[in-house]
């Protein structure tokens, strides 16, 4: 079987009758060449049908590099807002982007951080919670320090910083006085028993969002009840699952929740219609994040900045926005799945 030869910038060379680095500098358009030349240069290049080596040119030092994000997953809206935050500022800044996604394995993150590094990726956005051990914080913190050194920027997007004095960028948002502020509005329609659904013990963003339910618990003289905080998954199933294994294990002992996320909240609401329970006359219920299906739902959640978050880890990582940690604001976007109670 009879294999077909790649065409090389040798053979257009050849073709047009000029060196190697002449075809070079044409095709980079980065560095005078004659009317004539460029002519016959490209001439050769749509004869013999070339394509240009886009790995090569990717490593050539005086090409800006990729701007490389790493997510968990971009199934998820939570993710794949950000990325298009990303991707929108990258193009702005004649850069090509990258989606790298981990599946949640902290390994798997290091290993892609590793390999972009090798790539000399320009800069590389790690976006959203993660599970920080000491070993996790040491390897990291050690490529931050390579990255610098090859003149890359590591952004931590969502996540708290690894080091003091570290090389990474910080950029979030007030994950914790948007869960404060959406739990406030909980109390200030009069509930007491409010069941926080979706806590994932050593995570930083559920970590954060059960620290500021708390402290609006406190702040109304509530106390803390670990058995309204049920652990879960930030996904509509594991929602689902866990409102419907809590309706059935006894009476109803509150009378609104806090989901984790706005997916949670589709399947907690899920289960509560199963049930009989209609939203918000026999349940009260808010979110966080501000994605599908919030609007569809009714559902009263916290608004995330998805799109600037990506915008600002760009400009920060290319040197156009400050150095120190940046702190995006949160808000509450109110529709209608509380209803007001009277405390007795």
């Amino acid at each position: 079987m009879s294999t077909v030869k790649r065409v090389t910038i040798r053979d257009v060379a050849g073709r047009a009758g000029v060196s190697v680095a002449t075809v070079s500098r044409v095709l980079a358009g980065d560095y005078p060449v004659l009317a004539a030349t460029r002519n016959k240069v490209m001439r050769a290049v749509r004869d013999l049908d070339y394509v240009p080596n886009a790995h090569a040119r990717a490593l050539s030092a005086d090409r800006p590099g990729a701007i490389a994000i790493v997510v968990n997953t971009v199934a998820v809206p939570y993710y794949a807002y950000i990325a298009q935050g990303v991707e929108e500022q990258a193009a702005r800044e004649g850069r090509l982007s990258l989606i790298c996604t981990t599946g949640g394995d902290t390994g798997r993150e290091l290993s892609i951080v590793q390999l972009l590094r090798e790539q000399r990726a320009e800069a590389v956005i790690l976006v959203g919670s993660v599970v920080v051990d000491e070993e996790y914080r040491k390897r990291m913190t050690e490529y931050a320090h390579s990255l610098a050194a090859a003149g890359s920027r590591l952004v931590l997007c969502g996540r708290p910083p690894l080091e003091e004095g570290g090389p990474a960028l910080v950029v979030g948002f007030d994950n914790a006085g948007g869960a404060h502020a959406v739990t406030s509005h909980l109390l200030s329609a009069g509930h007491r028993r409010i069941l926080y659904l979706g806590s994932r013990p050593g995570h930083s963003t559920s970590d954060s969002r059960v620290a500021g339910y708390r402290s609006a618990l406190a702040g109304y003289g509530v106390a803390a009840d670990p058995t309204l905080e049920v652990e879960g998954e930030f996904s509509r199933a594991a929602g689902y699952a866990a409102m419907t294994t809590r309706l059935s294990s006894g009476p109803v002992d509150f009378t609104a929740i806090f989901a984790g996320n706005d997916l949670v909240a589709a399947g907690a609401i899920q289960a509560l219609r199963e049930r009989g329970l209609r939203v918000p006359d026999d349940m009260s219920i808010v979110g966080y994040d501000d994605v599908p299906p919030s609007v569809d739902l009714g559902l009263t959640t916290v608004h995330l900045p998805h799109d600037e978050l990506g915008r600002t880890a760009v400009r920060m990582a290319l040197g156009r926005d400050g150095s120190g940690p940046t702190v995006l604001g949160t808000h509450i976007v109110v529709r209608d799945s509380v209803r007001p109670i009277t405390v007795r």
